[in-house]
């Protein structure tokens, strides 16, 4: 792969990985729109690593304080902190446990630019609904079970390409009542969990097989993903309350109606 590639590729999954956009998406459909060779397994691990290490980067100081009150807490809910930890675990399980078992059907029947322009377009209007509806009242301390499960639910659908887990789990916040930040700040959290969770499910398959890993081209795909993810969160937090939602619902339909155009 060329060292553009490699950089465009990186670039693409720190941008999209945390904006309600689909991530999984823009990955299968580069190489189909600029006629590349498909990146392949090591390199989207690479893609999602670096994007896991810049959520833990950029969130540090909550998730070392959220973790220490936890395990002094004698992992209990007593706590908002050690709570919400278990709150992202929880909210963790439905997509971990499908994910599992649909995988390999995902991967045989949905990665495909019409299932990825349906999904795109549909879960935009879900999501220009949920800002129009939602109260946006409720903060990160009345954050609560109910809220959890039916967000953690919602990730499951994530699976299908074009869904976007950063963007249903934020649709489900903002129709549970949840502040933007709020509902963005838990979505980023719960990535932490579950993309390492993919990422190590990717990784076992790739090191159970013959597929050579080229060192240098995951080293840049992994650092230029990180860095791109890190400026993405910043600035996805800094304006979201004033940019809402709807630039990212027409870039959404923009994108499923040109790749209708484009494969139907």
């Amino acid at each position: 792969m060329e060292f553009a590639h490699l950089v465009f590729l990186g670039f693409v999954q720190g941008l999209t990985e945390f904006l309600p956009i689909s991530s999984s998406a823009h990955l299968i459909l580069v190489p189909k729109l600029f006629h590349w060779i498909d990146q392949g397994l090591a390199h989207d691990v690479a893609a999602h690593v670096g994007t896991l290490c810049a959520v833990i980067f950029y969130f540090r100081k909550d998730l070392k304080k959220m973790l220490s009150d936890w395990y002094q807490g004698g992992f209990s809910t007593n706590n908002h902190e050690g709570k919400y930890v278990w709150f992202i675990l929880v909210a963790t399980i439905p997509v971990a446990v499908i994910g599992l078992a649909v995988h390999d059907y995902v991967d045989t029947y949905l990665r495909n630019p019409l299932v990825i322009a349906a999904a795109t377009i549909f879960f935009a209007f879900i999501l220009w609904w949920a800002d129009i509806v939602g109260k946006r009242t409720r903060d990160q301390s009345k954050l609560g079970w109910h809220d959890v499960m039916i967000i953690g639910f919602a990730q499951v659908l994530a699976l299908v390409p074009g869904t976007s887990r950063a963007g249903i789990t934020m649709t489900a916040g903002l129709f549970l009542g949840l502040t933007r930040e709020t509902a963005a700040r838990f979505s980023f959290m719960l990535a932490i969990p579950t993309i390492a969770l993919a990422g190590g499910y990717e990784t076992l398959k790739l090191a159970l097989s013959d597929t050579a890993v080229p060192v240098t081209s995951i080293l840049v795909v992994t650092v230029v993903s990180a860095i791109t993810a890190v400026v993405t969160i910043h600035y996805f937090l800094k304006f979201l309350e004033t940019t809402r939602m709807l630039p990212y619902v027409i870039y959404r339909l923009v994108l499923g109606a040109f790749l209708l155009y484009l494969f139907y």
